[in-house]
């Protein structure tokens, strides 16, 4: 399967409509984007189930602000409408492999269960302060 360009148009449609999407942030000017490149295209060959998903930066400043990102490349996976991985920097193709392996073997359920604990817990320390 080919990569996906996300734009802020496009996002919330095909984030939200997927259950495993990867998402490159990139941006023409940078080096180890470019050699990065090849190695999420083929990967993106070999799983054809899941969604692979480029963001160009320079054209989506709103996306790269609204996930924080610093460096790029940076990797993100979002399963369920959660980001349950983000990491910068040009993955090798045997660690990337590693991670969607990681990425798919993921209890959703606990997932979602342990992102509700951590808001429940944000909430009730920001209800108890001075």
């Amino acid at each position: 399967m080919s990569t996906v360009e996300l734009t802020k148009e496009n996002f919330d449609e095909i984030v939200s409509g997927n259950d495993f999407v990867l998402i490159d942030f990139w941006a023409e000017w940078c080096g180890p984007c470019k050699q990065f490149g090849p190695v999420f295209e083929r990967s993106s060959e070999k799983h054809d189930d899941l969604v692979f998903a480029k963001v160009d930066t320079e054209a989506q400043p709103e996306l790269a602000q609204a996930f924080q990102i610093q460096s790029i490349p940076t990797v993100m996976i979002v399963r369920d409408n959660i980001a349950v991985f983000a990491q910068p920097g040009a993955l090798p193709e045997a660690a990337l492999e590693d991670v969607i392996g990681q990425a798919r073997a993921l209890d959703m359920d606990e997932v979602r269960a342990s992102v509700a604990e951590a808001q429940t817990s944000e909430q009730a320390q920001g209800g108890a302060g001075q």
